[in-house]
């Protein structure tokens, strides 16, 4: 069956080592575009972070960004979905994280905070290119009605991996933990992840579950590849991801996304 919709993380994935798109993969996804082809982004990155690269590829379409927590029109900002974790749970989150002496990072909307600015800060900011408010955490979420997209603990994937199954035991009914990266961490709300978020876009557009196909290479795109009726992993994906994947296209340095739509998708 033909694929009608296509959803691409963004890091190590759309996007090359250097954070760029790539010529051949900017032309190959406006040639899916002229087909009729819905695409957009799926990634762990706030909206804000996302907007330039769906500027440069010209999709207008709602993106996915907080690992599935909003949902949003690439351009304009409007909101479909958005689901947070509450403030008192996210501070409950940030005591713990703070007692195992961990880095975290509060995204609110198209803000992001942290209680201390660090090295871990710069460097983030340097990744994403947002700018990062150093704020009282506390104070912040207590004035906050609803909640928070997302809180992003980055470190050593050993201390990180050791934590994670300590928050899932103790808040595993109320958060999902997934990694975009070895050294991030991120929590979001347990009704979503990007393949659900995917789900919703597929009936949004009128596409069949078998129309769709998800391109990503970490473990936070391993639910929209296990959804989709067409799931890609990168040629640099992680093992577990390439494990559930339908087929492995290139990696990001190959033009891997492009290799896939070329293939796939292109009539």
């Amino acid at each position: 069956m033909a694929i009608r919709l296509v959803a691409m993380d963004l890091d190590d994935t759309l996007l090359r080592d250097d954070w760029t798109i790539s010529s051949r993969t900017v032309k190959a996804i406006q040639a899916a575009r002229e087909q009729g082809v819905n695409l957009t982004i799926a990634t762990g990155r706030m909206t804000i972070s996302a907007k330039p690269y769906a500027e440069q590829l010209g999709v207008d379409v709602p993106v996915i960004t907080y690992h599935g927590a909003l949902i949003s029109q690439a351009l304009s900002g409007e909101i479909f979905f958005r689901k947070v974790i509450p403030s008192a749970l996210a501070a409950e989150l940030l005591n713990r994280i703070e007692q195992q002496g961990l880095y975290a990072q509060v995204y609110l909307r198209d803000r992001v905070m942290v209680q201390k600015v660090t090295e871990w800060t710069q460097e983030y900011e340097r990744i994403a290119s947002v700018n990062i408010e150093e704020a009282d955490l506390a104070a912040v979420l207590a004035a906050e009605p609803e909640g928070v997209e997302k809180i992003l603990i980055i470190d050593e994937e050993a201390r990180l991996d050791a934590f994670a199954p300590v928050l899932r035991e103790s808040f595993g009914r109320d958060i999902h933990v997934t990694k975009s990266k070895p050294f991030f961490l991120e929590l979001i709300n347990a009704e979503v992840n990007k393949g659900v978020a995917l789900a919703a876009l597929a009936r949004k557009f009128g596409v069949k579950q078998e129309e769709v196909m998800a391109v990503g290479d970490s473990l936070n795109d391993v639910e929209m590849i296990t959804y989709a009726g067409l799931g890609v992993a990168m040629g640099n994906a992680r093992p577990e991801v390439r494990k559930i994947a339908d087929v492995i296209t290139g990696t990001n340095e190959e033009d891997g996304v492009a290799q896939a739509i070329e293939r796939y998708v292109l009539k």
